[in-house]
């Protein structure tokens, strides 16, 4: 009785044993896991206590920089400042639209040319565009209606030059440059675009490069561009103008429109006839054989040549220039070329 006794005891300690190392393994476990997270929470807090210290001192020397000013109220006479602002930034878009205008119609300081005391404004210059390949037309012309030599520089001294206008090769200095180089020299009847490349492709571009050299080396009323190919009756041309001496804005010529192509590989194609509308159909415009500008429409071009959108045709990019300023457009039936030469100013050549 006393073994039985003695061995069920020995039994119940031995579970007793077991169960409180099974409870002490766990407690460590959880002992472990608690001691991370307060290490975690204390790094947490010290961390945010050490960034509320740093942000203290930083607001306390605010304070101190700012301790002896009262705070800031706005007062009647820091209102009024601000309603001043507000009117000088009104006055300066003001002035900017203003300036806008005055460019628009050619004003602009640094542009405009220092009449010579006794020396008579010219009364035009006319360019007529040519081409490397076309020196048997002008020597036509030369033989023509256009003077040359001594008659060329008696003309001019009337008032009215005249000058073929031709661009400079793609492959610079290379024959056809030196050609018209040569022929320049033994004539002197020139006005060589150093910056536009002579080229069927950049032909509306030339008009922007022709009234902005012209208008930078002579001070003229009218700048006219012609084509080669029509013939000028010189001495009409020359009345009309005279008639018109003291215009300004004056946008003149042959006034038309028409279709807008939109096909590629047609004659005429437009590459930007999308801009034109459903219809289809161009803007009013002086036909491009003869374009007459006053001085500050050709000072317009000058100073904005390098913002002017161009397009297809010399004629349309010049049109679509005018539309946005204050030109006066003139329609004059005698600038409208053709084989029918009575009452006219020019004719196909």
């Amino acid at each position: 009785m006393e073994s039985n006794s003695s061995s069920f005891l020995g039994t119940t300690i031995s579970k007793s044993k077991s169960k409180s190392k099974s409870k002490s393994v766990k407690t460590s476990k959880t002992s472990v896991v608690m001691a991370f997270f307060s290490c975690f929470a204390w790094l947490y807090v010290a961390g945010r206590l050490w960034q509320d210290a740093e942000n203290r001192m930083i607001l306390n020397n605010l304070l101190q920089k700012n301790s002896g000013k009262p705070p800031k109220v706005l007062a009647v006479e820091d209102k009024l400042m601000i309603l001043g602002c507000k009117d000088l930034a009104k006055r300066i878009v003001e002035v900017e639209m203003d300036l806008t205008l005055a460019r628009s119609q050619g004003y602009l300081k640094r542009h405009l040319q220092q009449n010579v005391p006794g020396q008579k404004k010219l009364l035009a210059v006319i360019g007529v565009y040519t081409g490397f390949g076309s020196r048997l037309r002008r020597n036509v012309f030369r033989g023509s209606w256009m003077p040359k030599g001594d008659a060329l520089k008696k003309l001019e001294e009337k008032g009215v030059v005249i000058r073929f206008v031709i661009g400079r090769s793609a492959n610079r200095g290379d024959s056809l440059d030196r050609n018209i180089d040569e022929e320049n020299r033994k004539m002197n009847d020139f006005l060589i675009l150093d910056g536009h490349e002579e080229a069927q492709e950049e032909l509306p571009k030339k008009a922007k490069f022709f009234f902005s050299a012209a208008v930078e080396v002579w001070d003229a009323e009218f700048y006219v561009k012609v084509d080669d190919e029509i013939n000028l009756d010189l001495d009409g041309l020359i009345g009309s103008l005279e008639s018109r001496r003291g215009q300004s804005g004056a946008y003149i010529g042959c006034m038309k429109s028409g279709d807008v192509i939109n096909e590629v590989g047609k004659s005429w194609y437009e590459p930007e006839w999308w801009k034109f509308g459903d219809e289809k159909s161009y803007f009013r415009h002086a036909a491009g054989p003869l374009i007459i500008l006053t001085k500050n429409l050709a000072q317009y071009i000058n100073i904005n040549s390098a913002s002017l959108q161009t397009y297809a045709h010399d004629d349309i990019s010049v049109g679509s220039w005018m539309m946005g300023i204050q030109a006066t457009y003139i329609d004059d039936n005698r600038f409208c070329c053709s084989s029918y030469k009575q009452d006219k100013v020019c004719s196909l050549a």
